[in-house]
């Protein structure tokens, strides 16, 4: 018999963990399902900045943690499995998972995004062996040794400053004429000695004989030779299992209202996942906050008699 809860808060990222804080606090019966590695992206953030009460930044792998420590000790209960469907059950939610069925009587999906993939040969196989999403894992790795990093929004400027703490040298490979980040992000890659920044360059290629040696840049065949390469080319929405329930956005974004209600009746969405999301930490914090408010005002009007 699946086991029921007022709220189950699909994610254990920033937003998932403050939707499961802000419930718990609110007295409801609330679970968390963070999936196998709670956390999201930001356990490999070296250094978030902006985030109130951290004047100088805070690191995710920091954040995280106490974010979960604080819903645990709200109330709020973790599983380590990650949600993989969703069906109707007369007037809660039945949530699928890796480890059974829950009940639901509101849910709030805050899955996050993954990171995308260039799709290129050498980037699979050599995964481990040089490529690479996380730099503060990796870059001791690669202490003095020069390393790419593809892309030009945050994340991959973040990593880049990151790297070149250890790596002899950073190339950026950007297929776009301009860097996408926040300002803060590109002054500073721009004025890191041992950052190099290429426009208009696109990986065809990432090469190596079982370990990353290399990378072949699309139209002119040029190599630069790299023992790592950091991969930051953009996010997809971790939404595939409410396919065929809720309409997504083209690109597989959930809409919401202003209270972030989707168009299923008792669902919330919040952090990346939503459509319109800002993409910052504190953002998904302040969606997760609203979502686990909106999920308990529906389940006091549902309890008001008729």
């Amino acid at each position: 018999m699946a086991t029921e809860f007022d709220l189950l808060v699909a994610g254990g990222g920033i937003a998932g963990l403050t939707a499961g804080l802000t419930a718990a606090r609110q007295g409801r019966k609330t679970l968390i399902l963070t999936g196998g590695v709670f956390g999201g992206h930001l356990l490999s953030i070296e250094k978030i900045d902006g985030y109130p009460g951290f004047p100088d930044g805070v690191a995710g792998y920091d954040l995280v943690p106490m974010t979960q420590g604080q819903a645990v000790e709200a109330g709020a209960e973790l599983a380590m499995t990650a949600i993989t469907g969703l069906e109707p059950d007369g007037a809660n939610w039945r949530v699928s998972a890796g480890d059974g069925d829950y009940l639901a009587r509101a849910l709030i999906v805050a899955t996050g995004t993954g990171l995308r993939k260039l799709g290129i040969p050498g980037e699979e196989s050599l995964r481990g062996k040089g490529v690479s999403h996380c730099a503060s894992c990796d870059a001791p790795l690669l202490r003095d040794r020069p390393v790419a990093v593809v892309g030009g929004g945050d994340s991959a400027l973040q990593e880049a400053l990151t790297l070149a703490g250890a790596a002899s040298q950073v190339t950026m490979l950007h297929r776009g004429d301009a860097l996408s980040g926040q300002a803060v992000y590109r002054s500073a890659v721009e004025a890191h000695p041992k950052i190099e920044i290429r426009y208009n360059a696109e990986i065809e290629e990432i090469i190596g004989d079982g370990v990353v040696s290399g990378v072949r840049l699309r139209g002119s065949g040029n190599v630069i030779g790299v023992d790592g390469v950091f991969i930051y080319v953009g996010l997809r929405p971790e939404s595939d299992f409410l396919a065929g329930r809720l309409d997504l956005t083209p690109s597989g974004y959930i809409p919401t209202d202003g209270a972030l209600q989707t168009g299923l009746k008792g669902v919330f969405a919040a952090g990346t996942v939503r459509a319109g999301a800002p993409g910052r930490a504190v953002a998904a914090a302040g969606d997760g906050t609203l979502a686990a408010i909106s999920a308990d005002r529906y389940l006091a009007d549902r309890a008001r008699p008729a």
